[in-house]
């Protein structure tokens, strides 16, 4: 019986831990969304529109389980990083923001608590 719960206590633990790797964490998300043109590169590369540089493609393999997990996985850094990416986007190509919401949530159920969720 202490088995069991030993083994359970470990898996919950592991499962809680989960988290996106730090390695861009320093990333200046600022500096990209001052420019339109970067910002258009990277925003290509999420919605399959173009292809990726190393550093967005280290970003897109985590965006769909983001969207879809609300960024539960996410740490402040990361969250900032996604708050100030689609702020930008959104203001500086707001079209170019409709057609990645539609592309990571098509039935319109799970972005708004993503953004939200970043938000804090």
């Amino acid at each position: 019986m202490k088995f069991l719960l030993m083994v359970a206590l470990l898996v919950a633990a592991a499962v809680a831990v989960e988290k996106y790797s730090e390695e861009h964490d320093s990333f200046d998300v600022d500096a990209l969304v001052a420019s339109t043109e970067e910002l258009r590169k990277f925003n290509n590369c999420f919605i399959d529109k173009d292809s990726c540089s190393e550093l967005a493609l280290h970003f897109k393999k985590d965006l769909g389980d983001a969207v879809q997990t609300s960024c539960s996985k996410c740490n402040d850094r990361q969250k900032y990083i996604v708050k100030t990416y689609f702020a930008g986007l959104k203001e500086k190509l707001p079209e170019d923001f409709e057609v990645f919401k539609t592309k990571y949530d098509p039935e319109n159920k799970l972005f708004d608590a993503f953004l939200n969720a970043v938000q804090k």
